[in-house]
């Protein structure tokens, strides 16, 4: 077989596009069924996708492309532990890290699910101790404040799941997360805390993280300097990684440490215990519920044929929208406050995952591959970034989330929630045309030229995608599945595009070039470098001369 945009998948939907040219809206009022046609459920979770411009066939067309790019085939090949990492040599397994039906995992002859049963006790074991005050700081008092210190997967995720179900959290503890290296982050977190009630949660993969290891040794000299003890950082200090020799060096004891392995991800790293410090604060019964959700959805993924299966609808809405329709972003719009993290986790899980430019064999693609995420929370975005999205130049697709019932009944906050959630949808999908919006200026009784003036600004083109995925009440199980939902998406989008979702060697490059620039900012020799980059050095060197 040719290049993708060669196969005859490709090629199919490519001539059903240019026949398809219908508005939203006319293709609402063709189907009155479009609704049903258009919807699916599953772990919990109820998706709307009516609101993409897609057909019956469209949706067809797209299950060939999957079914041709092997995606079952793949996802198989993920669940059983192959290696289908393959820049990196790595099995991809974070599913086995929430296999809450405890069937063995095999990879390479071991199951591997009596040492994931392992971490999950040891993390039970330590979380409630900390929560029942057993585990004590220096000077015998209980932990109040939790400090996870790390970056990337090991911050996001942990951060963002805490703020999405804190009301689950122990009322007596207080979760914090630094991750950059600005001094800022970890000063403004420190100031207010006491260091003999603070708890330090120092996840790193390779625990050489230089951004976690620099906020990780402030950490360690401010609770030195308060407890003027250095065998404190035992009773202060615990570690994730898989390095246990860098754990040690570092001060921290090896009873300590929470061990996972590296066939975990960092942007999928929440399950194993990066997410210890989410397990401390919510408890562990609901830090399981969570794995059970995310479970639930494994199992869907699994089992559910590929035109009522949610993370492949949701990549194949993804991928029509991206590579036919020409769209190069992606809103992430959360009508829930608790899920204000939610946009930032999803744009490391999907921009990292599958920002790429050349396929599994190392040759250059010639389509688009992830989409630029962003969003806000609703009704927030909607007083900054939607005005872009109804009448903007650049045409942007969206995900819609919402509970339908509040975890905070308080007067009738909820119910005008759910009414923007609706009514932005529909907007993006309608929009207004210049009839309509003439009308509503006449109705107003503003004069001809008044109306001649504003009708141009009135008009909305609409026929922008969206898609709309609604759960009860954003509980721990729901947060598991509706998490694991956006993985196995991302996952299915980069097979349909022949790309390895899971290496991220783009980030590596900005750390290289650190390095250098570092020990010079210290005082080494010199290196050549761009005019732009050695100018700005100069700059930056004669400010801090004249501070010194």
């Amino acid at each position: 077989m040719g290049t993708l945009t060669q196969s005859p998948a490709w090629q199919r939907l490519l001539a059903h596009k240019a026949s398809l040219g219908s508005h939203l809206r006319d293709l609402f009022e063709r189907d009155t069924q479009r609704f049903e046609h258009f919807s699916a459920s599953g772990a919990g979770i109820f998706l709307d996708y009516s609101k993409n411009r897609i057909t019956r066939e469209t949706l067809d067309c797209l299950i060939a492309l999957a079914r041709q790019q092997d995606v079952e085939a793949w996802r198989d090949a993920m669940l059983r532990g192959d290696r289908i990492n393959t820049t990196e040599n790595r099995a991809v397994l974070h599913t086995a890290l929430r296999n809450r039906s405890n069937t063995p995992v095999m990879m390479e002859g071991l199951d591997v699910m009596p040492m994931v049963n392992e971490g999950l006790a040891k993390m039970r074991a330590f979380s409630e101790a900390v929560r029942e005050g057993q585990w004590t700081g220096f000077s015998g008092k209980p932990i109040k404040d939790i400090v996870n210190i790390g970056i990337g997967g090991s911050d996001l995720g942990p951060c963002m799941a805490a703020e999405a179900l804190k009301p689950y959290g122990h009322p007596d503890l207080s979760v914090h997360f630094v991750s950059n290296v600005d001094a800022t982050h970890i000063y403004e977190t420190l100031r207010h805390l006491d260091p003999a009630t603070t708890l330090f949660i120092v996840s790193s993969k390779t625990f050489t993280t230089d951004e976690t290891l620099t906020n990780a040794a402030s950490a360690r000299t401010w609770l030195i300097g308060a407890s003027e003890d250095p065998g404190a950082l035992a009773k202060h200090f615990v570690a994730v990684s898989t390095n246990l020799s860098e754990v040690e060096r570092f001060g921290i004891p090896a009873e300590n440490m929470f061990p996972f392995e590296d066939w975990v991800g960092g942007r999928y790293s929440l399950w194993s215990p990066i997410g210890l410090s989410l397990a401390v604060f919510i408890g562990m019964d609901a830090f399981e519920e969570m794995l059970s959700g995310a479970h639930e959805m494994d199992i869907h993924f699994r089992d559910t044929p590929l035109a009522k299966n949610l993370p492949v609808l949701l990549a194949l809405m993804g991928i029509w929208n991206i590579n036919f329709e020409g769209m190069s972003a992606h809103a992430i719009l959360p009508y829930d406050q608790y899920l204000a993290h939610l946009p930032a986790y999803l744009q490391q899980l999907d921009m990292e995952s599958n920002g790429k430019t050349v396929d599994r064999q190392g040759r250059p693609v010639n389509y688009a591959t992830g989409p630029v995420i962003f969003g806000e929370p609703g009704t927030n975005g909607q007083h900054a970034f939607y005005q872009l999205i109804h009448q903007g130049w650049p045409r942007i697709s969206a995900d819609i989330l919402f509970p339908a019932l509040s975890l905070h009944p308080l007067a009738d906050h909820h119910i005008k929630l759910l009414a923007n959630a609706l009514a932005q949808g529909e907007a993006l999908m309608r929009g207004k045309t210049a009839e309509e919006a003439r009308a509503e200026l006449v109705a107003a009784g503003l004069p001809p030229e008044t109306i001649g003036r504003l009708l141009p600004h009135k008009i909305f083109a609409g026929n922008h995608p969206t898609n709309t995925l609604m759960v009860d009440r954003m509980t721990p199980r729901r947060l598991g599945a509706l998490l694991a939902l956006y993985e196995h998406k991302i996952f299915v989008q980069g097979i349909i595009w022949n790309i390895n979702s899971f290496d991220q060697w783009g980030v590596e490059l900005g750390k290289q070039l650190a390095k250098p620039l570092l020990a010079e900012l210290r005082g080494s020799q010199p290196q050549p470098h761009d005019s732009s980059t050695a100018g700005l050095f100069r700059e930056i060197a004669k400010v801090r001369s004249r501070a010194i």
